[in-house]
């Protein structure tokens, strides 16, 4: 039996992309793809930065649907998906609560932990302790010597740092609390790094990552030619099994819909897969990860992208 059509929006769809936050480049990259995807497809769509004033543009523009390209704050921590809810428009991936949950990165932990789910050890930076000459030595040592720093509510690794030492360490905090965010330290596994894509309630391939650098930085993630991405990742049968069942529990333990990637390190020791972060609205542009586990599976960029929309007409349908 043939497989059936996804149900398109009947009307325009609106492209939503860039804002304000420190991801916005990469967020006109993504939108920019995607807007070319769809069109070239035949379908009738339109751009939108929602640096602009978003509610009057949305309300002139009236589209069927709203495709959320908007990474970071304001776009994937759901208050786009509020205002959209509110405006009742259609829109792509995970509903508010779910958005809000995974765009804090202290918060996934502590719902994952309660449940049993496996994520490194971590403490919450502590800027009074941290008057104390001895607390960065101290938290080291606790947890294992080799540190990541980050903001709980950033993407694209900014603020965030490898440190090996208490002097980088304080020095990796103070430059984190920039951000304005809680700043979280967590202890880095030592193993190879590897990502799974959710669409719908299916997993994609996961896709193993080999990076030159420290870790899989920035400039790593957009700009540097020599990371690796291995599809098929490598991994046994039954590691992949157990890695997709343990990314896809964690995806809806937060809730999540629609589509996304669940970030994992696996120990090199003890071959135990660790749970990182979840992103509801990952990139799209060429270095993306996601375009690239649906082609594995024979998935064109342009049907992605329909499916992503299928999913969420289904969820606003259900949620009426």
């Amino acid at each position: 039996m043939a497989a059936a059509m996804p149900v398109l929006p009947q009307g325009s769809v609106a492209v939503l992309m860039g804002g304000t936050a420190s991801e916005r480049d990469i967020s006109l990259q993504s939108g920019a793809a995607v807007l070319e995807a769809l069109t070239d497809a035949g379908m009738d769509c339109v751009g939108v930065d929602t640096a602009e004033d978003l509610v009057a543009r949305l309300g002139e523009l009236k589209p069927a649907f709203a495709f959320i390209a908007v990474h970071g704050a304001g776009g994937e921590d759901g208050r786009l998906q509020a205002l959209l809810e509110f405006m009742r428009i259609p829109y792509s991936g995970s509903g508010v609560l779910a958005s809000a949950l995974a765009m804090d990165k202290l918060r996934s932990k502590q719902l994952w932990r309660g449940i049993g789910l496996t994520t490194p050890d971590y403490c919450v930076f502590d800027a009074n302790e941290a008057s104390d000459s001895a607390y960065f030595e101290r938290t080291m040592t606790l947890l294992g010597n080799r540190v990541f720093v980050k903001p709980v509510a950033e993407g694209s690794s900014f603020g965030m740092s490898l440190v090996h030492s208490a002097d980088e360490l304080r020095i990796a905090c103070n430059a984190a609390e920039k951000f304005g965010q809680t700043v979280m330290i967590e202890r880095a596994i030592v193993g190879p790094e590897y990502t799974v894509a959710i669409l719908g309630e299916r997993c994609l391939p996961s896709i193993g990552i080999e990076t030159g650098r420290g870790f899989y930085d920035f400039d790593a993630k957009y700009i540097d030619d020599s990371t690796r991405f291995l599809v098929p990742s490598g991994l046994e049968p039954a590691d992949e099994q157990r890695l997709r069942k343990l990314c896809k529990t964690a995806f809806d333990a937060l809730g999540c819909a629609g589509w996304g990637r669940v970030d994992v390190m696996r120990c090199a020791d003890s071959g135990d897969f660790y749970l990182l972060e979840v992103n509801t609205v990952p990139g799209m542009t060429d270095h993306s990860l996601v375009p690239m586990a649906a082609r594995a599976e024979g998935l064109e960029f342009a049907d992605l992208l329909k499916s992503i929309i299928a999913a969420g007409m289904l969820a606003s349908e259900v949620g009426a």
